[in-house]
């Protein structure tokens, strides 16, 4: 059953940050379109057919929630657990995976503008030898420019014996990076763009050694806490979700086998680059702040949307995607893939309005392309007629 509510819902006031502000230089991004003033309407009904369409092509529920403005659009399709048969709901918790890359971006860029980190310092100047190669640097490594080779291509070349092999497993972030490093480098320092989640390992180590502290606290003292996202955690080792949660399923490699309840895993083989228990409502609360301008200076966010194309439709900042629509809006967020979840959660850029949607399963392509239709039907309205 497709449930579509809309709804009033409390602004958040504006975070308490000292921010300073450090003179940059802002590069516009090409075919970098900023919403209009006025956005139309989002289309929940199109929005109910993305979602039927990615339970339809497989995921056991998904769900989508809009904030704009302090007007709230809910629409739900599906189940949370395949056991129980409870419906998903848009209150659930969820594994939010690379969309924890922002939070570890803005912890740096908020250590930035303290003056406790320099982007284009190498990252050997804070971690002495860790890197092959001097000229890596912060901004490379946040912008995945650092050419350090992705080691989940190995880890994961089957789906399920590949998770099964770590799901309870506890890595050091160095044991992370060394599996990296034995794999030759994609390209040369700053060279190109090469997505890999060794680059957010690396930024989990710059935190814990630039702060002293874990990296799950200053989540909580910068992100977290400021913001009020009661349903984010990092609770890394731990397996569980705390709370109300959607199980996630990760579907085999083998046509016609049964999914994988992969809910409980310690995410040890992605931590700072993808290990965030998150909700619908706290990513559009977190994504609309940092793109209203709440969690760092101006010129520390001009420098994360500084972007390099990836393809036609979508470019890289710092830890921060660009996704061009149909109707010619940009918008700028992350999207999340982590054994039984994919998510999508991006918002215009001012922040005013803000979307995530999630799909209870993963290793399923057609239910990660389709679920980016959400996007359109959130930001650019209902699609206008065609005269025959």
């Amino acid at each position: 059953m497709v449930s579509a509510t809309v709804g009033r819902g409390a602004v958040l006031g504006a975070v308490a940050l000292s921010l300073l502000a450090v003179p940059v230089r802002a590069v516009a991004a090409e075919h970098d379109t900023p919403a209009p003033a006025t956005l139309p309407a989002p289309d929940t009904a199109g929005l109910a057919a993305v979602l039927r369409s990615a339970v339809d092509r497989g995921a056991p529920g998904a769900l989508a929630r809009i904030d704009d403005h302090g007007r709230t659009y809910r629409v739900t399709l599906g189940v949370a657990d395949r056991g129980s048969a409870r419906a998903i709901s848009t209150e659930d918790r969820f594994r939010v995976g690379s969309i924890t890359k922002t939070f570890s971006a803005v912890v740096l860029l908020q250590l930035a503008d303290e003056h406790r980190l320099s982007l284009d310092a190498p990252v050997n100047r804070y971690l002495p030898k860790l890197l092959p190669d001097d000229r890596i640097t912060v901004r490379q490594v946040l912008g995945h420019r650092s050419g350090l080779y992705d080691y989940t291509n190995d880890m994961f070349a089957h789906s399920v014996s590949g998770f099964e092999a770590v799901r309870n497993k506890v890595f050091t972030y160095r044991q992370l990076v060394a599996l990296s490093l034995k794999k030759p480098r994609t390209n040369a320092p700053g060279a190109a763009y090469a997505y890999s989640n060794t680059n957010f390992v690396v930024a989990g180590l710059l935190i814990e050694k630039l702060t002293g502290r874990s990296v799950a606290t200053e989540y909580q003292d910068r992100v977290i806490g400021p913001l009020g996202l009661g349903d984010t955690f990092y609770v890394h080792p731990r397996t569980a979700i705390p709370g109300r949660y959607a199980r996630g399923y990760l579907t085999p490699d083998t046509a016609g086998a049964a999914p994988v309840d992969a809910t409980a895993q310690t995410v040890s083989w992605a931590q700072s680059a993808g290990a965030v228990i998150s909700s619908a409502r706290d990513l559009d609360t977190f994504y609309g702040a940092l793109l209203g301008g709440k969690l760092m200076s101006a010129a520390r966010l001009a420098e994360m949307e500084r972007f390099t194309p990836v393809n036609s439709t979508t470019a890289y900042g710092l830890g921060l995607r660009r996704r061009d629509l149909s109707c010619g809006v940009s918008v700028y967020g992350h999207t999340g893939a982590v054994q039984g979840y994919y998510t999508y959660a991006f918002a215009t850029k001012d922040g005013g309005r803000s979307l995530t949607a999630m799909a209870n399963t993963s290793n399923n392509g057609k239910v990660l392309d389709t679920l980016a239709g959400a996007l359109d039907s959130a930001f650019c309205g209902k699609a206008k007629a065609v005269e025959p």
